[in-house]
């Protein structure tokens, strides 16, 4: 079995949370080559929820930014493909949900999960724009 908690992003392995990207195909579109500033990714996040199984191995986690009362941005939700579709990631939305009830999650959805996010109750929300930062 497996269950959620809530989390410090700063006080977890970064290499064991890379591993998990990594298992989780979303190293796809993170900067996992780059410890260093994914290692600020996980400490600048104020929410952030895993799961583990009962052994403690790292299954999922969801990485979040909010304000707590109106806003949740969850930027990474991340499980390993041989626990997908076992409800974790409902689990981790879930558990994010309640630590800012009154906040709204929003998230943008990578291309291979578009059509999850609908079936644990998101509505597409099309005037979403993003602003790239400088090119490395």
């Amino acid at each position: 079995m497996w269950s959620c908690e809530r989390v410090v992003g700063s006080a977890l392995d970064v290499e064991e949370v890379l591993g998990l990207y990594r298992a989780s195909t979303l190293a796809e579109r993170r900067p996992v080559d780059d410890v260093e500033r994914f290692t600020r990714m996980l400490a600048g996040a104020n929410l952030v929820v895993t799961a583990r199984t009962d052994e403690g191995r790292l299954i999922g986690i969801a990485r979040s930014v909010t304000d707590g009362a109106y806003a949740t941005y969850l930027s990474d939700l991340a499980v390993d493909a041989a626990y997908q579709s076992k409800g974790v990631g409902r689990e981790l939305i879930r558990v994010t949900g309640e630590a800012a009830p009154q906040a709204t999650i929003i998230l943008l959805a990578a291309p291979a999960a578009v059509d999850y996010y609908p079936r644990v109750g998101f509505t597409a929300h099309h005037s979403a724009w993003t602003l790239d930062g400088p090119e490395e």
